[in-house]
């Protein structure tokens, strides 16, 4: 099976992030990257996303840039698209709180949309309330590449 490689449209970039909800999420500190993944969902130039504190979050803190690359594979080929942008965190504040309920309206159209977000290796201390922080990477660049079989 012989594939053909192309450069994917902006507009196919974008329908393959609307019809997307899982990726790779890459950050960067001290020239150190680390890279996870993440349940995402894509509105008007936004990915939004949720997560418990940890490194990801200090790092993104730390480096707002951020990258999240994304893919579909099927049984002709696939599409990857790779996405740069940056961080912004939606606290529970006055100022972006319908931010952060737009942000949840979006995860929240699946039902395990939180888990690979707050899901952590070791066990949690009980806390009294729930540190959850959605965030969203605003896109500044977006490319794709797609490679269907020549048959």
């Amino acid at each position: 099976m012989a594939l053909t490689l192309r450069t994917m449209t902006q507009g196919e970039c974008v329908s393959l992030l609307e019809q997307s909800r899982y990726g790779h999420l890459a950050c960067c500190s001290d020239g150190q990257p680390y890279i996870v993944p993440i349940y995402f969902s894509y509105d008007k130039g936004v990915l939004y996303s949720f997560s418990m504190p940890g490194q990801k979050i200090d790092w993104m803190r730390s480096n707002s840039r951020v990258c999240l690359q994304t893919d579909h594979l099927s049984d002709v080929g696939w599409q990857s698209v790779v996405v740069t942008g940056e961080y912004e965190e939606f606290p529970d504040t006055d100022l972006l709180h319908s931010e952060r309920l737009h942000a949840w309206s979006l995860l929240q159209r699946h039902s395990d949309w939180w888990e690979m977000g707050s899901l952590k290796p070791q066990p949690q201390a009980m806390q009294s309330h729930s540190p959850h922080i959605f965030y969203g990477i605003l896109i500044r660049e977006m490319a794709g590449r797609a490679a269907l079989s020549g048959d």
